[in-house]
């Protein structure tokens, strides 16, 4: 199977560079499966589509407001990416550095008086460094002071004011985000309001949520023509015990379980992979879903819409049929949708 396969064209306009005015506002192309039929839908009417029959998961992860402005020395001005800490409280991280080609070993990046960057070796993907965070205080603290939210290149942010910068700390986090680790956020979930939750539960629905901190990965295209020799970059998760425990009751139940977001999906189907069931667990994904996959947990999703040439778009074409999903992202692009993190989404059924 050949990346190429799984490309379109989307007009450049369609690529949301902001939400939705309310976040239940946005449009959702409800997909039947069964029936192979396709409704045009608001998330609000999301409340309809599920009942108590269902277990619905969520991703809970927040995201780290990872991008970092700084200086050399000299007075050049570098951009540092945080990716992922080596060890849970380390100071040793992954990052991406921009301009690369200007940084050595041990030259000093200043981000602000509290807070300096110490490369330490270049890593094997472009651009990417292991780094020291030397800081005077807590790290996360001082992150939260002068780091900015590390938006996807697709949404262009000119005009960086407090207004924005203040707007996109509000909508580029779930309502239900708890644990900061992500540098993208799951963003299925962007679409729930406090409300729409609370009528779901009022119906009887379950809710029940996994953690799996975003990576790098998420933005990464797939270099290689055949999808086989794409390797997946490594993301943390974590279950709980009383998410296990929900999740197997629920299956046993015979009740559908609904996962919100790509994320979700690799988290439960990854966990089910290494431990034959759901188990209460901290590991890692490197889970790569594409046709012909045969899902062991989930039964229908809620997703955004996905980049042309994605391992998302592969994963939501092994799940509804690859033929399926172009006939609905060519529906959606018709009707114009909004695409990809602040855009529109759909609910496979």
């Amino acid at each position: 199977m050949l990346v190429s396969d799984f490309d379109y064209e989307l007009p450049e306009e369609l690529i949301a560079q902001m939400p939705a005015d309310k976040r239940d506002n946005s449009k959702m192309l409800v997909l039947n499966r069964e029936q192979r039929s396709i409704e045009h839908k608001h998330f609000y009417d999301i409340v309809d589509f599920i009942d108590e029959n269902s277990l619905l998961v969520l991703n809970d992860t927040k995201v780290l407001p990872a991008r970092l402005y700084g200086t050399k020395e000299t007075g050049a001005k570098i951009e540092v990416f945080l990716l992922e800490a080596q060890s849970e409280g380390s100071d040793i991280w992954s990052c991406l550095i921009k301009p690369s080609k200007r940084i050595k070993p041990d030259t000093v990046i200043t981000i602000s008086a509290d807070l300096s960057v110490k490369p330490i070796k270049r890593l094997e993907d472009d651009g990417e460094w292991l780094v020291e965070l030397i800081h005077n205080g807590d790290l996360f603290d001082i992150l939260h002071k002068v780091g900015n939210l590390p938006l996807p290149p697709y949404i262009e942010r000119r005009l960086q004011t407090e207004d924005i910068k203040n707007f996109d700390k509000d909508r580029y986090q779930t309502v239900y985000a708890k644990d900061e680790g992500s540098v993208a956020a799951p963003t299925a979930g962007l679409h729930f309001t406090e409300e729409i939750l609370e009528k779901l539960k009022a119906k009887g629905v379950e809710i029940a949520y996994v953690t799996l901190n975003v990576g790098m990965g998420t933005f990464r295209p797939v270099k290689c023509e055949n999808i086989l020799d794409h390797k997946m970059h490594s993301e943390t998760f974590e279950i709980t015990q009383e998410t296990a425990d929900t999740i197997n009751k629920a299956k046993s139940q015979g009740k559908k379980i609904i996962a919100v977001g790509t994320t979700t999906v690799r988290t439960l189907e990854t966990a089910f992979q290494q431990f034959g069931e759901i188990k209460a667990c901290k590991s890692a994904s490197r889970l790569f879903i594409y046709p012909p996959y045969e899902f062991k947990v989930i039964d229908n999703l809620i997703t955004n819409f996905h980049l042309p040439k994605s391992t998302l778009l592969m994963l939501v074409s092994a799940l509804a049929g690859k033929e399926f999903i172009f006939d609905a992202y060519k529906e959606a692009i018709e009707n114009r949708y909004r695409f990809f993190s602040y855009g529109d989404c759909m609910f496979i059924k």
